[in-house]
């Protein structure tokens, strides 16, 4: 938890003095496109509008010009659709600090997933619940309560869903609140260390039926970080890494069971995700959490929540957060974030028929009981030519377009270091929406299916530029290997699918397409192929994009058309 504070504060307080006005109005504006080729099963009298809004958003980063954002500063994000209207809140971070002064969790909201416009956020200033509930925990501990004006909150992570109360349709959202003070002294942790753990994080929990207007009512405490160490809180020293707290209260993610029970899957690199059953009127846990302590993980569980998932079993401090769960088809895919959040974040995905689990990944590994890292790789930081790519692609939300069978991946992306000349450049932090593939595992169980994002931005191409043929797969492509390499950026390489269903370059054996389900076969790796934009072009244009693995590569492929 202290890493994850330390790296949002440093990203944003870092590009405070490079965040203000600017005269370049580089808006939401777009380019109008047709097929490039008129002979390719489309109509040739399409007009669609690609966005030109910059990846670089630095030039209008100020909190004036937030009308023209878009899709600047997103960062954590969790979307949920709302009377006509796919609603977005996210963390407290944005370039320069924009942000600060003008309330929490702030939104956006849009029609069509690519026009964005800002929304304000449920509260200003921290709910009066967090201290109260923090010194009632502390005078339990027999710990001096911390000065109101003297703690120091952070704000990330929340979940949005829409949800049925008693017959009315309303968007309950749980957040994070974090609180940055020692436990033992209760001092700040920007000042000396004290001998002892960060103080914990609470989830909270507010509804609305108003979120255009910004009007949400909170409903107060849900949880709080929890440990198995008694009041065993002391730390032998900042590199001390063993970790009070068993379960971190952050990074919520909220599910409603086909069966009608509604759960809440929490935490953060400390020792794993903790599932919550909570009461489908009320959004409360079930059951009576009591003291935030006990004095082995047996007796934690029982109030606080089965563990689903770890990275390790043995490691109290791992690199992985962010759990995003949904149901489809049987099966709970549950999303999560790997690695820091700077450069190296990384998307992966495991699955079970039980909400508890034990959940799987896609070569069987065990990931309820901390098997090794789990494949496939969802997201991965990445380049193709001609752009600077991007880094720090994680901590997404799952969801569905509204009526349709189409599912969205969502997190910010940032721009790697010194783009431009800019040394605060990973600071910037555009939300990525990308469609979702279903693709199989290998050749060999068509029907056994893992998603995976595309490698371009959702810009809502039209169905009318008609079916992909085999033919129009012909041709160079930018292939990357997608593959795990701590903060390494995959780059691309060349691809050429011959008309004899050879190919060359980065990969050689032959190709073959399904026109019908829209899989292409590389060798013994089926990829799905869709439109999208070349969002690296100049001008930005429609191309044709895949996606896909197979069980055992321990990567994934994406590739663009450029020719």
């Amino acid at each position: 938890m202290k890493l994850r504070y330390l790296l949002i504060l440093f990203i944003s307080i870092t590009a405070l003095s490079i965040g203000g006005c600017s005269d370049d109005d580089s808006g939401p504006t777009g380019i109008t496109t047709k097929p490039e080729d008129p002979d390719d099963n489309t109509d040739p009298d399409i007009d669609f509008t690609i966005p030109s809004y910059p990846d670089d958003y630095s030039a209008i980063a100020s909190w004036d010009n937030r009308d023209e954002w878009n899709l600047a500063n997103v960062h954590d994000p969790s979307v949920a659709y709302y009377n006509g209207y796919y609603y977005m809140y996210a963390t407290d971070a944005s370039y320069g600090n924009a942000h600060e002064g003008h309330g929490h969790f702030q939104g956006k909201r849009s029609t069509d997933l690519v026009n964005w416009e800002w929304v304000g956020g449920p509260f200003n200033d921290a709910p009066s619940w967090v201290a109260d509930s923090l010194n009632a925990i502390r005078s339990r501990m027999d710990l001096d309560a911390i000065a109101n004006e003297d703690i120091v909150y952070g704000y990330w992570a929340p979940v949005v869903r829409r949800v049925n109360a008693g017959g009315q349709e309303i968007l309950r959202m749980y957040y994070s609140i974090v609180i940055h003070n020692y436990i033992k002294t209760g001092k700040p942790t920007f000042e000396s260390f004290d001998g002892s753990w960060t103080e914990r994080a609470f989830i909270g929990m507010c509804e609305s039926t108003d979120p255009a207007g910004a009007v949400w009512e909170d409903k107060g405490f849900v949880t709080t970080s929890s440990s198995d160490r008694g009041l065993d809180y002391s730390r032998a020293s900042t590199s001390d890494w063993s970790g009070y707290f068993y379960y971190n209260a952050i990074d919520p993610t909220y599910i409603v069971s086909p069966e009608g029970n509604h759960y809440l899957i929490h935490g953060s690199w400390h020792s794993g995700f903790a599932l919550l059953q909570v009461d489908v009127t009320t959004g409360k846990p079930l059951n009576t959490l009591g003291n935030p302590w006990a004095d082995n993980v047996g007796e934690l569980k029982e109030r606080y929540g089965v563990r689903v998932g770890t990275r390790s079993i043995g490691s109290r401090w791992q690199a992985s957060e962010a759990p995003e769960v949904i149901y489809k088809d049987g099966y709970y895919y549950l999303f999560m974030a790997y690695d820091g959040l700077d450069v190296p974040y990384n998307t992966r995905v495991v699955r079970s028929e039980n909400i508890e689990g034990p959940y799987y990944d896609i070569t069987g590994r065990n990931f309820t009981n901390g098997q090794g890292d789990s494949y496939p790789i969802v997201t991965h930081p990445y380049k193709f030519n001609l752009s600077n790519g991007w880094v720090g692609i994680a901590h997404c939300c799952i969801f569905q377009k509204e009526n349709t069978d189409e599912w969205f991946y969502m997190s910010q992306g940032r721009l790697p270091v010194n783009v431009g000349g800019n040394p605060y450049s990973n600071a910037i932090m555009m939300g990525h929406v990308r469609r979702i593939v279903w693709c199989p595992a290998s050749v060999n169980e068509p029907n056994n299916l893992w998603p995976i994002a595309l490698p371009e931005r959702y810009a809502g191409v039209p169905e009318e530029y008609g079916t992909i043929t085999e033919d129009e797969l012909i041709g160079t492509w930018e292939h990357i290997n997608l593959s795990y390499q701590f903060a390494h950026q995959d780059g691309a390489t060349g691809l050429t699918l011959k008309s004899d269903g050879t190919m060359t370059g980065a990969l050689t054996g032959n190709w073959s397409y399904d026109e019908s389900k829209k899989q292409l076969t590389l060798g013994n790796v089926i990829v799905c192929v869709e439109r999208e934009v070349d969002w690296e072009a100049t001008p930005r244009r429609v191309t044709l994009v895949y996606a896909g693995t197979e069980k055992n590569l321990n990567a994934t492929y994406w590739g663009k058309k450029s020719k």
